[in-house]
């Protein structure tokens, strides 16, 4: 007999469909069989488990493009089942797992590995991105086509640049045979090299060396030049300064097919968040200027962004707890990216639907991954998000084996109560 579920009185928001009404989702086998204002029109089906969502809205499921784990080889900071806790406790039904491990996910074997333990421990979806070069040294490619056809959804350096030019217009042809995504992050091997914190008067003041906004643009232009030449996909994995979503903008103009995502961190943080050389909020990109991260929200809002990360990165007190440009960079993200993005919703910055689609539409769209809608015959990957429900994040209440978050003891208005994937409830903050 099938199993059915009805979420019913729901604020249904659909970016794929364009839809935002208060509605019904039924499900049956894991699949979303009708959703909608007029859902119900034949009544419940028998036996169906009915839940009440009245006050909710309900989404998508999330999808986070970037999130780094421990595992394997620094499992004691974060594992593939701790990680996917984490994601189904902030809404996240999928995430892209970044190849930054020990050994790095360079081979069949280890995409494999990933997957495997993926379906085995975690409530979520897990896809993993390949390197882009051997050891994320820059150098050599991998081989992008049977990784690809082994599961990795993109190909990326991770946390590394790529500075060589040559390689990356090679990566770009070959990967464009496989209609295959490179995700890089631009960062500049000299400008800014020893800088810690974004260059400005306050960097100044607390004495410590800054990264000047053009050691992100410069590469990325070039990359961006490279992309059209080559007509590969091409995608910013972390952007923070308005000049790069002007260049992105331009890029596309040209006809490159590029795409670009933001930190969570990077659009409702700023530099004046370090105080007193607070080291959870050392990160790359590092916190901009208020100006800076104002017209990066506009540029959300106007879709020059297309998607949202959390940029999880967990990190240990051996890392973390240190004078500030010791410390090594990153947040853990998981659990705050949609609370955090709901700030930019209160204060009126991004309507709902953009910030829906960027964190969830859009990345399955650009990464060609199931989910992103709620289309009769999609797969039951559903959010279901309190606007309204107050809370604090405190350390100790996250599933994430790191606490290396900037949010800590932050006061958030709205949050995920229930996850599903595949229709069955991973998590429920009941």
């Amino acid at each position: 007999m099938s199993a059915v579920t009805v979420l019913k009185n729901a604020r249904i928001i659909d970016p794929s469909r364009n839809l935002d009404e208060i509605g019904t989702i039924v499900i049956r086998d894991g699949r979303i069989e009708a959703a909608g204002r007029d859902a119900l029109n034949q009544g419940a089906p028998e036996g169906a488990t009915i839940r009440d969502c009245a006050n909710l809205v309900a989404v998508p499921g999330l999808i986070d493009a970037r999130v780094f784990t421990g595992e394997p080889g620094g499992e004691h900071r974060e594992t593939i089942a701790s990680a996917g806790k984490a994601a189904a406790a902030g809404g996240i039904t999928s995430f892209i797992m970044m190849p930054d491990t020990d050994p790095v996910i360079d081979d069949i074997a280890l995409v494999e590995f990933v997957r495997k333990n993926a379906r085995d421990a975690s409530p979520v979806h897990i896809y993993p991105a390949a390197a882009l070069t051997k050891g994320l040294a820059g150098d050599e490619m991998t081989e992008i086509g049977l990784l690809k056809e082994a599961g990795a959804v993109a190909f990326t350096n991770g946390r590394q640049p790529l500075h060589n030019a040559q390689v990356l217009r090679r990566a770009l042809t070959y990967a464009r045979e496989f209609g295959a995504v490179i995700a890089l992050e631009t960062r500049d091997k000299y400008l800014g090299a020893g800088g810690v914190m974004h260059e400005g008067l306050l960097a100044s003041w607390l004495g410590l060396s800054g990264i000047p906004r053009e050691a992100e643009i410069i590469p990325l232009e070039r990359d961006l030049r490279i992309a059209a030449l080559t007509q590969g996909k091409y995608h910013a994995a972390q952007i923070s300064v308005p000049g790069s979503a002007e260049a992105i903008v331009s890029a596309k103009a040209r006809g490159a097919k590029v795409t670009s995502g933001i930190s969570i961190n990077n659009l409702t943080l700023n530099e004046n968040d370090i105080g007193e050389y607070r080291s959870f909020f050392k990160l790359y990109p590092p916190l901009r200027a208020e100006d800076d991260r104002v017209a990066m929200v506009e540029a959300l809002n106007k879709g020059e962004i297309d998607i949202i990360v959390s940029s999880h990165d967990p990190q240990d007190v051996d890392t973390k707890r240190l004078p500030f440009a010791e410390a090594e960079n990153g947040a853990i993200g998981l659990e705050t990216m949609l609370a955090a993005a709901l700030r930019l919703h209160h204060n009126g910055s991004v309507g709902l639907m953009r910030l829906i689609d960027a964190m969830s539409t859009a990345p399955a769209r650009i990464f060609d991954l199931p989910g992103g809608t709620l289309k009769p015959g999609a797969m039951a990957d559903i959010t279901l998000i309190d606007l309204d429900e107050p809370w604090i994040c405190m350390k100790d209440q996250l599933y994430s084996r790191s606490k290396n978050t900037p949010f800590e003891n932050a006061r958030f208005s709205g949050r995920a109560v229930e996850t599903y994937v595949g229709g069955k409830l991973v998590f429920s903050l009941g």
